[in-house]
């Protein structure tokens, strides 16, 4: 897997944006959140996080 999607990310920063009563000036800290907890879902799934496969032995 390649990891989550821009639009993934986008409408998981969202959510947590509106959450949190949609304070000005945080779009990179809600951004950056969505991403760590989208990549820690896919880790949880077994998933490795992207660019970890890289040197694995086929």
């Amino acid at each position: 897997m390649s990891g989550p999607t821009e639009e993934e990310i986008r409408t998981r920063a969202y959510q947590l944006w509106q959450e949190a009563g949609a304070p000005e000036g945080l779009a990179d800290t809600f951004w950056h959140q969505a991403e760590n907890e989208l990549l820690r879902q896919d880790s949880d799934l077994g998933e490795p996080p992207p660019g970890m496969t890289d040197n694995l032995p086929i």
